[in-house]
């Protein structure tokens, strides 16, 4: 097999000193992977149809149609307070152009949350961002109910649910 003993010190080290360079080459890749999956926009897939759907509500929509669906209506920062978002059957909201509920806030995630409809109930559910979802000042750990008038904050950014 391999005799260790062929190997002197001027051969271990530079044996050695390859793996290192090798080492530092794999740990230089992996930063720039990761840098280029958290920059790059997500891929568009047959489900983003339905994902884009989401917009600001025109001004001129009439209250009636307003008040047969839930919307989103940012009630924080003060510098969005009153956009309003329709919500259409599922929506994700994060900071990706992909997502329907775009909230462009450094404490949001990409891909933050997702917001659906089940049997004509509103749910809420965090998609594993890194400064969670909350839900009328609680943190969620599993897929909630949601309410009209209830509070859900994404980041740095609170929406009111309402019709």
């Amino acid at each position: 097999m391999f005799d260790l003993t062929v190997l002197d010190n001027s051969n271990l080290a530079r044996t050695l000193g390859v793996f290192l360079v090798i080492l530092i080459w794999l740990f230089f890749f992996r930063v720039i992977r990761a840098v280029w999956v958290e920059v790059r926009p997500p891929k568009i897939r047959g489900a983003a149809a339905v994902l884009a759907d989401a917009r600001p509500v025109p001004a001129q929509q009439s209250r009636s149609s307003r008040r047969a669906r839930l919307v989103l209506r940012v009630a924080e920062p003060e510098g969005e307070r009153g956009r309003t978002y329709e919500l259409p059957e599922e929506v994700t909201v994060g900071r990706a152009p992909g997502c329907g509920v775009r909230v462009d806030d450094a404490y949001t995630s990409s891909i933050h949350a997702r917001v659906y409809r089940r049997d004509g109930t509103l749910w809420v559910e965090d998609l594993g961002s890194t400064n969670g979802t909350w839900l009328n000042g609680e943190r969620l750990t599993a897929p909630a109910k949601v309410d009209r008038g209830d509070l859900v904050q994404v980041g740095g950014t609170v929406f009111e649910v309402s019709r």
